[in-house]
């Protein structure tokens, strides 16, 4: 089960809830703001969240999780290319907003890595690295229900911004290209800003 929430600090991102039905146990996926919140929600929901994982370092996806960890020890994952954005406030872009955010005792993964639930290990994401946005900028990647957590890559009708820190407009095209459209048609697409879409429907702005 997928369930998007839409966080807002500065301003408003999704953030994403990845459950699976049989045991409950999921993961949460840029946990953006009101950390307590999302806290709630987990607990009326039944919901057990065993790792909060960061489609990048981008302050609007990290900012919930300090008052997360005030309730829950939680491990928190990022591309390896992330630990710098998580240090650094200029990168992470949280300085301009004056809301300076940092986030330390991460865990780091790399590109084709896999998160399996511990209380189901058959359910399970896998890391499409997909630089462009920031550097560290990734993909959760369920094949079995063709799904795909895109953070700031692509949104419905649009690609993500290539301007701040760290960006690069070529790769950033180059990681939608081959790396996000070549999945399944059907795949759909869930973003840090956007409606839901699919890689059928994003094909046409891009070929």
């Amino acid at each position: 089960m997928i369930a998007r929430v839409p966080v807002k600090g500065y301003f408003e991102v999704n953030c994403y809830v990845w459950v699976d039905d049989e045991s409950k146990h999921g993961f949460l996926i840029d946990p953006g703001a009101q950390g307590h919140e999302l806290m709630q929600l987990c607990r009326e929901q039944g919901w057990i969240i065993e790792k909060i994982l960061l489609t990048h370092g981008h302050f609007d996806h990290i900012g919930g999780i300090a008052a997360i960890r005030e309730e829950a020890d939680i491990p928190v994952y990022i591309h390896e290319a992330g630990k710098v954005y998580l240090a650094d406030t200029h990168l992470n872009l949280s300085r301009y907003c004056h809301c300076d955010m940092t986030v330390h005792n991460a865990k780091y993964f790399r590109d084709g890595d896999i998160f399996c639930l511990d209380s189901n290990p058959s359910s399970f994401l896998r890391v499409i690295h997909t630089p462009g946005h920031t550097p560290d900028s990734v993909v959760f990647y369920d094949e079995e229900h063709s799904t795909a957590f895109v953070g700031d890559t692509i949104f419905k009708g649009s690609r993500g911004n290539d301007q701040y820190p760290g960006g690069n407009g070529r790769l950033l095209l180059q990681s939608i290209r081959q790396r996000i459209l070549i999945l399944p048609n059907e795949t759909r697409l869930f973003s840090g800003h956007s409606d839901e879409t699919t890689v059928g429907a994003e094909k046409i702005h891009y070929f």
